[in-house]
């Protein structure tokens, strides 16, 4: 029996892993399509532009911080640094969080996957609730984000990066010229190539787990679970209950960014409303890694009013998103049985796989010369999780060996520390990354 059991689990793993590779088969193209173009407008569009426009949130500011957030990196946790970043550098609180609330969900990466994971009606509603969230985050917000809990936030984080200095980068970077003139340089592009693999090595971790993850869900889970965790039959109160739980799994899951989006095919197949869905891929920004950040950044009772706020408003944007759609008769009628189809065929999914493959060979050509070919100048590589990080304004740096290195986040560089203390002595933990020119990254 032990030995049957033992046989059936294994297949069961085997099932679960066949599904996860075949989902990341199936979104591949747009996974190097939308990393592509993201990172192109991040290589080409001024961050400088961000810290000035950014100091209110009146309407043209909201619309300012949506804008740069869309055409930033949809990582959680870099949208959550860049967003204290600007913070302490005089950008208004409200905002940034505005700001880091486009970049990880109107973002082109997102809605790509989500077309082609789940359907173009929630790549359409992913953009439309997002839209509706940053409307009612800055209602809300102007009423719970202000006064002194606000003001000891900024004072708590000046003078945590009071001690960094962040002198001007040793060349002058492309990406403060003119975007006509980086678009025609070589070395414009060899930042973009920059951009788009730093993004995909940040997120690998994320990506790897939401595949895997929603392998699991979606060959092991029964239906009769997801029937007792998400209400049926109940119309309003199944939908209402719903977009409250999708963040609270969002929570628990660990996982933010696009890599939430193939569990949120797993949750559709096993049979979370419309709007729970939606709501939440919103909820990538308070997983639990993230809230354990926000606490470090703004303090405890600030994280918990942002974590009670950020929960209100995409519950409330999922519920809103679903009763338009609903009534636009734009809801999908029809839930398939499984995710996606485990096995090779050759259709137009493997045409443009192996189209997007030779793309990716030639960025990553483009990423490994980018110093030959002019990029990469005034800015270094994270070591830790391979962001592309403008020296003259990263969001930590420390000497190492007597050379500095910086980094994209404060967490990048406490698992840096942490790293070196755990490493015999006299052995350079820095790597090849860490322990080259910091203006090239290497």
């Amino acid at each position: 029996m032990r030995v049957l059991a033992s046989a059936t689990w294994l297949v069961d793993i085997g099932r679960s892993l066949r599904t996860a590779f075949f989902m990341f088969w199936e979104t591949l193209w747009p996974l190097i399509l939308g990393f592509g173009l993201s990172g192109a407008v991040q290589a080409f569009v001024s961050h400088e532009a961000m810290q000035r426009h950014l100091g209110d949130h009146r309407p043209k500011s909201v619309a300012r911080a949506s804008f740069y957030g869309m055409v930033s990196s949809s990582c959680s946790y870099a949208a959550s640094a860049m967003s204290k970043s600007l913070f302490v550098k005089g950008a208004d609180f409200v905002a940034t969080n505005v700001f880091m609330f486009a970049s990880t969900n109107l973002v082109v990466e997102l809605g790509i996957l989500l077309v082609v994971l789940i359907g173009w009606q929630f790549a359409v509603s992913e953009f439309v609730g997002g839209i509706i969230m940053i409307v009612l985050f800055t209602l809300l917000a102007g009423l719970f984000f202000r006064g002194r809990l606000v003001v000891q936030a900024r004072e708590r984080l000046t003078a945590d990066t009071g001690d960094h200095v962040h002198g001007p980068p040793e060349n002058v970077a492309l990406q403060h010229e003119p975007w006509r003139v980086r678009l025609r340089s070589k070395g414009g592009w060899a930042d973009a190539a920059t951009y788009t693999m730093s993004d995909l090595t940040m997120l690998r971790r994320e990506l790897f787990i939401g595949y895997l993850v929603a392998g699991f869900l979606a060959t092991l889970v029964p239906i009769h679970v997801w029937n007792t965790l998400f209400l049926h039959g109940h119309g309003f109160w199944t939908t209402l209950q719903n977009v409250i739980i999708g963040p609270f799994i969002a929570i628990i899951s660990f996982v933010c960014s696009v890599g939430n989006v193939p569990l949120a095919a797993a949750l559709w197949t096993g049979g979370i409303s419309f709007g729970g869905v939606i709501s939440f891929i919103f909820a990538d920004l308070i997983a639990f890694p993230l809230l354990l950040i926000y606490r470090r950044y703004y303090g405890t009772r600030l994280m918990l009013r942002m974590l009670a706020v950020f929960w209100l408003v995409m519950s409330a944007a999922g519920l809103i998103t679903q009763g338009i759609f609903s009534a636009a008769g734009l809801v999908p009628t029809s839930r398939p049985t499984v995710v996606v189809a485990t096995q090779f065929q050759w259709d137009y999914t493997t045409y443009l796989n192996i189209i997007f493959l030779g793309v990716f060979g030639l960025l990553y050509w483009t990423y490994r010369n980018r110093d030959r070919l002019g990029g990469g100048k005034g800015a270094a590589l994270d070591p830790v999780c391979g962001m592309r990080v403008d020296t003259a304004e990263p969001a930590a740096r420390i000497e190492h060996e007597g050379r500095p290195v910086y980094f994209c986040s404060d967490r990048c560089k406490e698992r840096f520390e942490a790293a070196q203390t755990k490493r015999p002595p006299g052995r350079s933990g820095a790597g090849k990354r860490a322990t080259g020119p910091p203006v090239s990254g290497a």
